[in-house]
This record gives C-alpha cells, sequence and structure tokens, in this order.
C-alpha cells in the first residue's frame, strides 16, 4: 500500500504538493469513490485507480533499458545533455538515474531506474555481473593480448579482473568483450597497455539481458521481471 498522492505524484510526474490538490478537487478516484483525503493509502497493482477520468499506471520503481547515442553522458543531471534529459516525456519520474555509466563516446545499453537498492546490487564489487561490449580497434590484436584479459590485467593503480576477449572478424579488429567491473575508461585503457587504441565502443548485454536490437540510437522501453532478473545474472 502507497499513500494516494505519492501514486498520483509519480504516475503523472508531478510534485507531492500538485497530487495533493488534484486529490483534494475529487478527481481522484478509487474503485470508482472519489477521494478527498491525500493520506489514503491504495493498493496500485490491485485497486482501479484514475484521475480525472483516466486511469493511473503506476510502478513503484521503473527500470528501463535506453540504446545511448554519443555525446550523451550518463548522469542524471549536469551541464551536458544526459540519459535522463533525453528520456520521452512520458517515461520521465522524480529521482531516475543511470545504474553505472557508459563514456560520453561509448553507445549502447544503459540501464535507467529509480530503484537504488537494485542499482547497488548490480554494481556492488562483489557480484561482478557481466558487462559485454564490442570493440573496434585500430589495429589488430593475438593471442598474447587474449591471455592477457583473461589472466587479469594490471592497469595503473588498478587491477583487472580475468575478462573475456573474443575475436569478432578475421583480421582481429573487432573483438567481444565480457568484464565484470566499471572502472574508468577499462575497456580503452586495457587495449592502450597494448598499443591498440579503441575507436569504437558499444555495450551490448547486461548480465544475461542483450541490448533490444529492436531499440534505435536514443530509443528506450520498460524492462518486464524477467527482464530484470537476467541483468541481476540470475
Amino acid at each position: 500500500m502507497e499513500r494516494l498522492d505519492k501514486i498520483i505524484s509519480q504516475s503523472l510526474n508531478i510534485s507531492r504538493s500538485d497530487a495533493k490538490e488534484y486529490i483534494k478537487s475529487g478527481l481522484v478516484t478509487v474503485n470508482g469513490t472519489a477521494v478527498k483525503s491525500a493520506n489514503e493509502k491504495a493498493d496500485a497493482q490491485k485497486d482501479k485507480i484514475e484521475c480525472d477520468g483516466k486511469a493511473v499506471c503506476y510502478s513503484k520503481f521503473v527500470y528501463i533499458m535506453m540504446n545511448k547515442p554519443k555525446g550523451i553522458i550518463s548522469a542524471s543531471q549536469g551541464g551536458e545533455k544526459t540519459v535522463v534529459d533525453i528520456l520521452p516525456d512520458s517515461m520521465k519520474r522524480k529521482n531516475l538515474f543511470p545504474a553505472g555509466r557508459l563514456d560520453k563516446d561509448t553507445t549502447g545499453f544503459v540501464l535507467i531506474t529509480d530503484d537504488g537498492d537494485f542499482a547497488h546490487r548490480i554494481l556492488s564489487p562483489k557480484n561482478h555481473i557481466p558487462k559485454t561490449y564490442t570493440a573496434v580497434l585500430d589495429k589488430p590484436f593475438d593471442s598474447d593480448v587474449i591471455d592477457a584479459f583473461k589472466n587479469g590485467l594490471s592497469l595503473k593503480n588498478d587491477k583487472c579482473l580475468p575478462a573475456q576477449l573474443t575475436p569478432l572478424n578475421s583480421e582481429y579488429t573487432e573483438a567481444q568483450v565480457i568484464i565484470r567491473q566499471g572502472m574508468y575508461h577499462q575497456i580503452k585503457r586495457m587495449f592502450a597497455k597494448f598499443g591498440i587504441t579503441v575507436i569504437e565502443l558499444k555495450r551490448t548485454a547486461m548480465g544475461r539481458l542483450p541490448l533490444d536490437l529492436s531499440l534505435g540510437e536514443g530509443e528506450c522501453r520498460y524492462l518486464n521481471d524477467e527482464e530484470i532478473k537476467m541483468v541481476e545474472n540470475k
């Protein structure tokens, strides 16, 4: 059960004070009965809640998959355009943030949520969910690089966990990389240790959940319960 003003506020992306005014004005009904007290509680999963005759869709938390384009920062606010800024208005609500970051020039799967506990679970070092990337390189790598990734590289002030490096073309200039950390510019720094520059980088999966290929750059959609579990690698 949740307070009715909280349900209305989050569902309509309005302030709690505005939601209270809607309720006091008799515009909000629960199971067909007008409610005028913002202190009333309702079960959004079971009760029929309407505002001004329109059904209210409410979820305590949301989980959004975005195919992040270049030039957008993975943050909830900042001096530059963020992944939260480019969400459709219908999906915007308070307290959304990206669970983990992608570099400004890296594209692909960003998960946006308002569930702090969930974000902590998938970002916690003790969980180490796999994150899968496709990298385009300026020169080929060889078996020595593959072995070095597998054994865990040492970078300046950082120690990388074992990572999986798999060639995606015969020239060994395109690769799939699976890491279980999220250090600053990690994949770029790993390749740079061997004199290789990453030209393009795209995250293609988080946990066991792949990026939805039907999403164009900048597009997004909600995740269902099974997909949320797949992100947690369950």
